[in-house]
């Protein structure tokens, strides 16, 4: 297996850390910074109380200051360089497509999206405790600028591997080998300089082809300690909304009055079912389909074209697909040639498919 596969695994590993592992990873990454090991480790069950926990000992004075920058960015800077005076511009940018631009969009979203539920969870906290002290209303932003603040002293472990899987074996990378120990076998983590704070990895992950979280039926990232994240197809939805797509009906779909949250509804339950069961007529047909309009209250349109597959299936029966057009679509043809990214006039098919 390659590099770019070899980290694809380890950025979507589930399951309890190999903590001893870890551990000595984060000794290793203390020593190569030229530091001492920290005094003490501390594991936590998510990103969300590794946040928590690191604002705690930080305003107890127990974690000393943060050391990132000597652990994580100048050895990284100092490999960078080493690699890439070696290889040159254009080997690298050869090594670089093989390597970590295949995880770097996913990583992208995937950690983003974990640092915005960490950020929201501890905003939510702290309107919980203001509410309980009757202090003044609005420090609740304030809350969520101090866990940003916290965030930066993190280090991704398992998420950080886009661009540890363009090092992972490089010669001169050796001062990366304890940050690669603990991304193998951990996942976020903080180190201090008396502390080093790490976090389990999730225990479940569901992302689409796309690397966005995903599920319809449950969190599509959660933690051993509670932390969840629910999303479909990237969108992050409340909990309690993917209990009702089991039963969705049409008329709930038009009461939805947050339109994005309408749209997930829509692609759950099929615009083909929909427009059926709500009796829509189509509005235009031609040799390329059938186009539908629905209005929705608070929205665009909702246009498709209904197009059929000229290749016969095993069973001898024809696919039908729903094909989503802007709302400004006035013929099926037309909505056909823009899913080619073409004008109506240009749409000239050798074979409709």
């Amino acid at each position: 297996m390659d590099a770019a596969g070899r980290w694809r695994e380890v950025a979507a590993a589930t399951g309890p850390a190999d903590r001893a592992a870890a551990e000595e990873g984060v000794r290793l990454a203390y020593r190569l910074a030229g530091l001492s090991e920290p005094e003490r480790i501390v594991w936590v069950g998510s990103p969300r109380e590794g946040a928590a926990s690191a604002a705690r000992l930080m305003e107890e004075g127990t974690a000393g200051v943060s050391v990132r920058d000597a652990v994580r960015s100048r050895p990284w800077a100092a490999v960078r360089e080493r690699v890439l005076d070696r290889l040159g511009p254009a080997a690298w940018a050869e090594h670089w497509a093989l390597t970590g631009a295949q995880l770097w969009d996913g990583m992208n979203l995937l950690s983003e999206r974990i640092r915005t539920g960490v950020i929201e969870a501890g905003a939510g906290a702290g309107a919980e405790a203001e509410a309980e002290a009757d202090v003044e209303v609005g420090s609740a932003a304030g809350g969520a600028s101090a866990v940003r603040l916290i965030l930066l002293d993190a280090v991704l472990g398992q998420h950080d591997a886009a661009w540890l899987a363009a090092f992972d074996g490089q010669e001169g990378a050796e001062p990366l080998a304890g940050i690669l120990a603990v991304a193998r076998n951990a996942g976020w983590w903080w180190p201090y300089e008396r502390t080093a704070i790490l976090s389990e990895r999730p225990v479940e992950l569901y992302r689409d082809e796309a690397g966005r979280l995903d599920r319809g039926d449950g969190p599509a990232l959660a933690y051993p300690d509670g932390f969840a994240l629910y999303a479909w197809r990237g969108m992050p939805v409340p909990a309690e909304f993917l209990t009702e797509l089991a039963g969705l009906t049409p008329q709930r779909i038009r009461d939805e009055e947050n339109a994005e949250l309408r749209r997930v509804m829509l692609e759950h339950y099929g615009y083909d079912r929909y427009l059926r069961e709500s009796g829509a007529e189509p509005v235009q047909r031609d040799e390329a389909g059938v186009l539908w309009r629905i209005d929705l209250a608070g929205d665009e349109p909702m246009v498709t074209v209904e197009v059929v597959n000229s290749t016969p299936e095993p069973d001898g029966t024809y696919r039908t697909y729903w094909l989503r057009v802007p709302p400004s679509t006035r013929t099926a043809r037309e909505g056909v040639a823009w899913t080619f990214g073409l004008e109506e006039a240009e749409y000239v098919p050798q074979r409709e498919t």
